[in-house]
């Protein structure tokens, strides 16, 4: 059995993929990982996004995309459907930031969906070493998706 996505959204203005592409985006980004297991993806506006910010980062403005990974209660059972966690997307931030980077929206929501899955699974960018292995990552699983490297253009200077 694959990933199964819940989707739920808050705001589909402006345009928010379908629930379908959605899953099909975090399965993709889950893997072997992601057999059996839930994740919870919902779609929302820059106040709800600016206000879960604020909460869990300490940051008072809206953000693309948060994880938050589910905790496993001890005792869980082996073989059960497992959580990994949720996913908040806010989709004017990600439509403003796909206009600004020149990339499709199709493109920016994929990248959007990927990230806060590979976060759901333990991958991180704090570190650079970290930010590597994720980045890697994310190209790998969009490229199969058939978009380009999200990373293009970017620099390190």
């Amino acid at each position: 059995m694959t990933l199964i996505a819940d989707v739920a959204y808050g705001t589909r203005n402006p345009w928010v993929p379908s629930a379908r592409l959605i899953r099909t985006w975090a399965d993709a980004a889950a893997g072997a990982k992601g057999r059996d297991a839930t994740v919870s993806v919902r779609i929302v506006t820059p106040l709800e996004s600016q206000k879960l910010n604020r909460q869990y980062r300490g940051k008072p403005k809206p953000t693309n995309v948060l994880s938050f990974p589910a905790e496993v209660p001890a005792g869980a059972l082996q073989g059960e459907s497992k959580l990994l966690g949720d996913i908040v997307i806010c989709a004017r931030v990600v439509a403003r930031e796909a206009r600004e980077q020149s990339k499709t929206l199709a493109a920016h929501w994929a990248h959007m969906v990927v990230h806060g899955t590979l976060h759901l699974l333990g991958y991180d960018h704090e570190q650079n070493d970290e930010a590597v292995r994720m980045e890697r990552r994310e190209k790998r699983v969009l490229k199969v998706l058939g978009f380009e490297d999200p990373y293009r253009g970017e620099s390190d200077e």
